[in-house]
């Protein structure tokens, strides 16, 4: 017979000195690698300790019999997926029958054939591998179409989320150029105006009587004070829209294809203007605190619009989860907060901290957190998709790490790490 090198090892379970010497000789001379076990406790126990890739299992053993071996190694999820062979004489129908219908692949009729037993355990093995093959392909593609999805998901909020907001903070900034370039002028000529009343005043020391009636109903006095304090106040109203339309335009760059040096602080501060609405007090509820503790960072080559849209996820999480402790009164303060730490490590790493003191996550969600649609919100409130892009923007993009840390009633802290250079 043609010897072959054969891979994976093969358990022999057999009390029969015989049948044992018949099957070693028939695999050994084919080049498998085997085992060999004289009762089904023991082929039990040499599985737990090494899995084989076969199992061939004799029917008739004392002790526990092959058909209750059969039961207990396919009770254990390590040895459920083995292949097993019952082994048994030819006219044990009855035997047959019983293997067939608790899942055996296959029977070895005695007295044995050594090219019957190869034939069998070849074909059996290439099944087994083949089938595995399969499954790691199937496996594969469902990785590759979950993250398709999360990148269509991705290129789609980006595109619109990107698309609404330049668009706003452009109607936004028009107007507000043209009543800012205004001002100004207004100013001048108010000025103007008030210089000449009073030189009316000074010239006019008797003014007609409905001239005085309408001075005093006015009280022009406080009126002409009132206006440059109402100039005053479009000036502070027309530079925070302005810097809310520059916020709007530096959280939506749309800078997809190349990686270029931003400012994380920046982007940190534009994501807490456009959520401002959201940390305001609301009803019960006050408004939460943001603690900055900005550290030095220089500025970081990435995509900042991508990153910008991790920070708007993790920070509307951490306002959702103090929502949620506030209506469930498991606030681990009195007052709501949500603290932001950044720094660089000695690896250069610029480290970006967002914590809050909300509901916080239990170990098993937390295991689970980045997985694609994977949500704990009710439906209609959540995709599954934002951290699991986070993640992904976080991780392959840029070559970061992002990690949670979290105890129930004591809050969650999500830490972002991001090489400062490529």
């Amino acid at each position: 017979m043609t010897t072959t090198s054969e891979t994976g090892l093969i358990l022999i379970v057999d009390d029969n000195p015989t049948n044992l010497s018949v099957l070693s000789a028939a695999l050994s001379s084919a080049g498998f690698k085997f085992r060999v076990a004289v009762n089904g406790e023991s082929a039990i126990a040499q599985v737990d300790r090494n899995p084989p890739e076969l199992i061939l299992l004799d029917v008739q053993m004392p002790g526990i019999d092959g058909f209750e071996t059969y039961r207990r190694l396919k009770a254990n999820p390590d040895s459920q997926n083995i292949p097993i062979i019952f082994t048994t004489a030819l006219v044990d129908t009855d035997s047959k029958n019983k293997g067939f219908s608790l899942g055996a692949v296959d029977y070895i009729p005695k007295p044995f054939s050594q090219e019957e037993v190869i034939a069998r355990v070849r074909v059996h093995l290439q099944l087994k591998r083949l089938t595995e093959s399969l499954e790691q392909q199937l496996s594969d593609r469902t990785i590759a179409l979950q993250q398709a999805q999360i990148q269509l998901v991705q290129q789609e909020k980006l595109s619109t989320l990107g698309e609404l907001i330049a668009g706003v903070a452009h109607e936004i900034n028009n107007p507000i150029s043209f009543i800012s370039s205004n001002i100004a002028h207004l100013e001048e000529h108010i000025a103007a105006i008030t210089e000449i009343l009073r030189l009316y005043q000074q010239e006019y020391l008797h003014p007609s009587d409905q001239i005085t009636d309408a001075s005093e109903e006015l009280d022009l006095e406080f009126a002409l004070q009132d206006i440059v304090k109402i100039i005053d106040s479009f000036k502070l109203g027309t530079d925070r829209l302005r810097n809310l339309s520059l916020s709007l335009r530096n959280f939506s760059r749309a800078d997809v294809d190349t990686k270029q040096p931003a400012d994380l602080h920046q982007g940190l501060d534009s994501t807490l203007l456009i959520l401002q609405h959201r940390l305001k007090s609301v009803g019960d509820r006050p408004c939460i605190e943001v603690a900055k503790s900005y550290g030095q960072l220089p500025e970081v080559n990435c995509y900042p619009g991508q990153i910008n849209q991790v920070f708007m996820n993790i920070l509307a999480n951490a306002i959702d989860a103090i929502d949620e402790a506030m209506m469930h009164g498991k606030m681990s303060a009195s007052v709501p907060q949500i603290q932001i730490t950044t720094d660089i490590d000695a690896q250069k790493y610029a480290n970006i901290r967002i914590a809050d003191n909300g509901m916080g996550i239990p170990d098993l969600i937390q295991e689970r957190l980045f997985e694609p649609l994977f949500t704990t919100k009710p439906v209609g409130k959540g995709t599954g998709l934002g951290l699991s892009i986070a993640h992904q923007i976080i991780v392959e993009k840029h070559n970061g790490t992002l990690a949670v840390n979290s105890q129930p009633g004591q809050g969650t802290e999500f830490t972002i790490k991001i090489p400062t250079k490529d």
